[in-house]
């Protein structure tokens, strides 16, 4: 075996290291608030539940290894010290994802990843109601776990009042993991889905992704692309411009296609299909043409 001890290596190595070991990890899609009123939501796979009584969940807001700077959930729990978390399925891991680019602290995460803000019963943060269950929980401590970069700050949250879609309830009250159909993280770009395994997704830009809040409004609100489509797409630094959109259509094998395309229906299938085989750029052309 190759071994490591800690003041051998790098941060970063580190890092890589724990994240690879220690996999699947839950994900608290958290949602904050801070002093003045503006929402954040941010993903954190530094997280597990560690009491029934008390309901005591606890993820972790870490340094960031790159620069040490801290991040707004942890500003935020510190001004205003409530949180909802809430679980991610499969159907939203693309938004979730989108979410977690660093947008200055007044953007909302929740517009940019196209994700549904719903009014907390006892806690301040919003829900977000794409997600199957959400915990409205009171932050009862915050422990630093040191000051230098990739440092860990303990959230440690205890859960007031937890709201689980009917469509993932069986009948005797219980949660049917299958329809439930968590996602979980692994190292690097890897997460997990609970029922089929290892997959892929790029993380979002370094530079800022568009959003889905701007993208056209028919394309938000169609019935073809899915909440992952939409984030995906929101997933670039800008559209197509006018010289790569005439481009892709002066290719000989899209000449045929423009006149196929003649609804709308079938132009959104036809940048699903793109969107399926990782080409956002193709998509993005269709759905602009």
């Amino acid at each position: 075996m190759t071994s490591f001890e800690p003041k051998d290596c790098t941060i970063q190595q580190m890092q890589a290291l724990l994240s690879s070991a220690v996999a699947p990890r839950p994900i608290a899609f958290a949602s904050t608030i801070d002093a003045k009123g503006h929402p954040n939501l941010s993903p954190f796979s530094f997280f597990n539940i560690f009491s029934t009584n008390p309901p005591i969940l606890i993820f972790s807001p870490a340094r960031r290894v790159r620069d040490n700077t801290t991040k707004h959930t942890l500003h935020n729990v510190q001004e205003v010290r409530e949180v909802v978390i809430n679980v991610v399925h499969y159907n939203m891991i693309q938004q979730m994802s989108l979410s977690s680019t660093e947008y200055a602290k007044d953007i909302n995460e929740f517009e940019k990843a196209g994700l549904t803000m719903l009014k907390s019963d006892v806690v301040r943060p919003f829900r977000v109601a794409e997600s199957p269950i959400q915990m409205e929980c009171k932050v009862n401590e915050i422990k630093s776990l040191g000051t230098e970069n990739g440092a860990g700050n303990l959230v440690i949250c205890e859960v007031l009042k937890l709201h689980v879609s009917e469509t993932v309830l069986n009948t005797d009250g219980t949660i049917d993991q299958e329809k439930l159909d968590l996602v979980a993280r692994g190292g690097g770009s890897y997460y997990i889905r609970a029922k089929d395994g290892f997959l892929e997704i790029p993380k979002p830009l370094k530079t800022l992704g568009i959003g889905v809040d701007a993208l056209p409004k028919k394309v938000r609100q169609s019935s073809i692309l899915t909440g992952n489509d939409l984030g995906v797409l929101g997933n670039v630094e800008a559209l197509p411009d006018v010289q790569k959109i005439n481009d892709f259509w002066r290719h000989s094998m899209h000449q045929n296609l423009k006149n196929e395309l003649n609804t709308t229906e079938k132009t959104h299938l036809k940048a699903k299909e793109y969107l399926q085989k990782g080409q956002v750029q193709n998509a993005w052309c269709v759905l602009l043409k």
